[in-house]
């Protein structure tokens, strides 16, 4: 029972602690706050993101199945490892003249499959909007091509093509301040608690009564307040030996 009422009062205390320096906690997750949206601003490279989109279609049967679906959607997954082949990367390259590698053009594209569909998401992210865009198109051409060819299959159909963005979709500025501004928080709280857990000196007549249970011998009024003096240890032992 006594530890844990101990873990109660050291909670409560802590809690007391944290709001009696609420100011310096909001001060300082300010402060953090404004330093990542600071950094994300002048420091981090706007990326945008276009986005194109394919249709797995088999037009070898005239009606379809519920089997022909399954194996489309199971296509569908080969077909998004095909996206980022050399096979289609380099031929995007060649097709545009880029001044870039395989890896870095690769690096930018990111294939994906909506659940239980048949359609082919190719997202570009590049740091120039019309550039991004013109990938994503070029990809969705390419990769249409390469699809039918590699696999022996009907050529995938273009539903969408890449879209214009107008915003960056990274970095998301605003979600960096919120993020900056509660690690800012936590951090300080953290500090506060540890340098109060490590302190272990004795700072007013309630802590001498609670950590050497012994009682105050007087007061001493200082500007108008009245303050407990402190026992002098050497006193305390004699006195002791006394008794």
């Amino acid at each position: 029972m006594n530890t844990h009422e101990e873990v109660e009062i050291n909670l409560l205390d802590i809690f007391y602690l944290l709001r009696s320096k609420l100011w310096l906690i909001i001060m300082f997750a300010l402060l953090t706050a404004s330093a990542a949206g600071l950094f994300s601003y002048y420091m981090m490279t706007p990326m945008y993101t276009s986005t194109t989109q394919l249709y797995i279609i088999n037009r070898s049967s005239e009606s379809t199945s519920l089997s022909d679906i399954q194996m489309g959607t199971q296509l569908t997954q080969d077909y998004m490892v095909l996206v980022k082949s050399r096979a289609v990367v380099n031929k995007v390259i060649e097709n545009l003249d880029l001044d870039l590698d395989y890896n870095e053009v690769a690096g930018a594209v990111k294939a994906s499959n909506p659940s239980n569909t048949r359609i082919l998401e190719i997202n570009i992210t590049y740091p120039d909007a019309f550039m991004a865009k013109k990938l994503a198109d070029e990809f969705a051409k390419v990769s249409s091509e390469q699809i039918a060819k590699i696999m022996a299959t009907d050529k995938p159909e273009i539903i969408d093509e890449g879209n214009l963005p107008k915003e960056p979709s990274s970095p998301n500025i605003k979600l960096n301040i919120v993020i900056g501004g509660i690690l800012g928080a936590v951090l300080i709280s953290g500090i506060i608690v540890i340098l109060y857990v490590i302190d272990d000196t004795i700072k007013d007549s309630e802590d001498v009564e609670k950590y050497l249970g012994l009682n105050t011998l007087g007061l001493i009024p200082i500007e108008g307040k009245v303050r407990k003096k402190k026992p002098k240890k050497k006193k305390l032992k004699k006195n002791l030996h006394k008794r």
